[in-house]
């Protein structure tokens, strides 16, 4: 057994009612000999078919479950920090609902964490999806590279261990657009990596679509990163320059030759290039103003709607 006397694993559920209960299996035969203590939290993020009512059966049959029904549907990283404020524990887990992470694969995640790290991601040694799926999971991680300066993105997963004391860092979070990876990253530099085995999805489909991935990265950019405002500020100057050449350019001529310059598709075409890009930086500039917006009207993060312990009946 490995030197780490508890930890908490948290599961966001979302339309997984097939796969609960394998995974649960695994895990509660797992976990007793790899810690000392653990707890299981499992949050239903407004799932669509039955996973709430099998999440119910399961509390009753095993002692280490603790489960939050969430209001709705708020996303994948809104019920992770749900779960995260809920552990108990000094060290957190964070897997899939899908069986893609196998729990056996959770004692390297704790061996690696002992190695002096903060967080340890999982990263996998394989993934098989579709070209659309592939290219936004990559967008994904580029955006997450670049509000984050993380070098290694590509190698960041949902499979993470991570010690307890980082959510003291972001406790007074309540944003609704949340990304755990850019919150684990405000408290330390810490960060390591082990390649872990991943499985192939066995039952239902992948809740991940290409544009919801394509929406998760826009909120990365947009919501934990000023890049964008700064690329409109130098589209912005570099515009401007090349709208002052050109009036050098139609001064000297009328100087120089007299009358004035022939050439209405250049000036059109040079009014169509200058209010795209005002539309561009007006756009960017509306979607921060949006988010200040929202976060003035205190919307939280995620809101419970019941809650079920191990002496809940």
């Amino acid at each position: 057994m490995i030197n780490i006397a508890s930890c908490s694993v948290v599961i966001p559920v979302y339309n997984s009612q097939g796969a609960l209960p394998i995974l649960i299996g695994q895990l509660a035969e797992i976990l007793p000999g790899i810690v000392n203590e653990f707890e299981i939290i499992l949050v239903n993020d407004g799932s669509q078919d039955e996973s709430w009512q099998v999440i119910k059966k399961l509390c009753h049959e095993y002692e280490c479950i603790r489960a939050f029904n969430l209001a709705r549907n708020f996303g994948q990283h809104n019920a992770l920090l749900c779960g995260i404020r809920q552990a108990k524990y000094k060290i957190i887990v964070t897997m899939d609902d899908d069986l893609q992470h196998p729990p056996n694969e959770i004692t390297k995640l704790l061996d690696t964490l002992e190695n002096g790290y903060d967080v340890v991601y999982g990263a996998p040694n394989h993934e098989t999806h579709g070209l659309f799926r592939d290219f936004s999971s990559q967008l994904t991680k580029w955006a997450l590279r670049i509000t984050t300066h993380i070098p290694y993105t590509d190698k960041i997963s949902a499979f993470r261990a991570f010690k307890t004391t980082l959510r003291d860092l972001f406790a007074d979070y309540s944003n609704t657009y949340v990304s755990i990876d850019v919150l684990l990253s405000w408290g330390t530099t810490k960060i390591g990596f082990i390649d872990v085995e991943h499985k192939e999805r066995q039952i239902g489909e992948s809740q991940y679509t290409f544009f919801k991935l394509l929406r998760h990265a826009l909120n990365l950019v947009l919501g934990f990163s000023l890049i964008p405002l700064r690329i409109a500020s130098f589209m912005g100057f570099v515009f401007t320059f090349f709208g002052f050449i050109i009036l050098v350019y139609v001064v000297l001529r009328y100087l120089v030759q007299g009358g004035s310059i022939p050439g209405f598709s250049f000036l059109a075409s040079s009014l169509a290039i200058f209010s795209g890009i005002i539309l561009f930086v007006l756009g960017i500039m509306g979607e921060y103003l949006a988010r200040l917006y929202s976060r003035t009207m205190a919307r939280p993060p995620y809101m419970i709607s019941e809650y079920l312990g191990s002496n809940n009946e």
